[in-house]
């Protein structure tokens, strides 16, 4: 069984690798023309659009590495994971020195449940680029998630916050680990400090509803909650939560017996 990616968590993550005109071949005027405009396309979120743009520049410079995995980024996003693996493998073998593919076709990998595949992608990131917040994000999720190991995902998501300090998905995922490491101290103070700053982000309200639940401390959790499902009604969905968001099982449980009005 496919396991299900949540895309607004990731098609961020996907790298539209806009190298300057001069340095992608583009051949003519025309072409060039064409291949701004599947970049816009991509970038923009058009993506029926740009497939056809991408399409139609592959056909007169099938070997433009950057096109190539453009072109399997868009594909991605409209769930052809195999031809989005297709196409950032040819832009390996074109250009193999670049990590923006590597990194792509590892989500395509994790949306086709490849897990070692995704793995040895993400890491091959991380030898050349050990501070690339995105491989060490996705990884943390691969190890904690598929592989159970909740420490290892930690100290990745960690490093994946520190790499780039605005990642909140990278500072929410990190005290999720440290709840389901029963390290509950840890993860209040981290999911306290991303709501004071980040008042509107869902994913934090609805694990800090459901440790203050665990803790008994069940008006506030209350007062979390309808926030976070104002803002995000899917955090009350326990497979949602599973194999979209992939939240580790302890914080999971806690919250779905706060849904139920269970006592945990």
């Amino acid at each position: 069984m496919r396991h299900q990616i949540f895309f607004s968590f990731f098609i961020c993550c996907l790298f539209c690798i806009g190298v300057p005109l001069c340095a992608v071949g583009v051949g003519n005027e025309f072409n060039a023309s064409l291949y701004e405009k599947a970049l816009y396309e991509s970038k923009k979120g058009d993506f029926v659009a740009a497939l056809e743009s991408w399409d139609r520049f592959l056909v007169s410079s099938p070997k433009n590495a950057a096109a190539l995995s453009n072109r399997g980024n868009v594909r991605l996003a409209l769930g052809d994971y195999e031809g989005a693996i297709l196409d950032q493998t040819r832009a390996i073998k074109i250009l193999p020195l670049e990590t923006d593919p590597y990194l792509n076709r590892g989500i395509a990998e994790e949306a086709l449940g490849q897990w070692k595949e995704a793995i040895n992608d993400y890491q091959w990131v991380l030898t050349r680029e050990p501070e690339n917040s995105s491989a060490l994000y996705n990884l943390g999720n691969v190890m904690g998630s598929v592989q159970g190991d909740w420490l290892q995902a930690q100290e990745l998501f960690n490093k994946a916050s520190i790499a780039n300090p605005g990642d909140v998905m990278a500072r929410s995922s990190k005290a999720l680990a440290s709840y389901q490491l029963n390290q509950f101290a840890q993860a209040e103070q981290e999911l306290r400090t991303l709501i004071r700053k980040y008042p509107m982000f869902a994913d934090a309200r609805a694990a800090l509803t459901a440790l203050l639940w665990r803790e008994g401390s069940t008006g506030e959790a209350e007062s979390h909650w309808t926030a976070a499902f104002g803002l995000d009604s899917r955090y009350r969905e326990e497979k949602w939560l599973i194999n979209v968001r992939r939240w580790p099982s302890d914080p999971i449980h806690d919250l779905m017996a706060f849904v139920d009005l269970e006592a945990v």
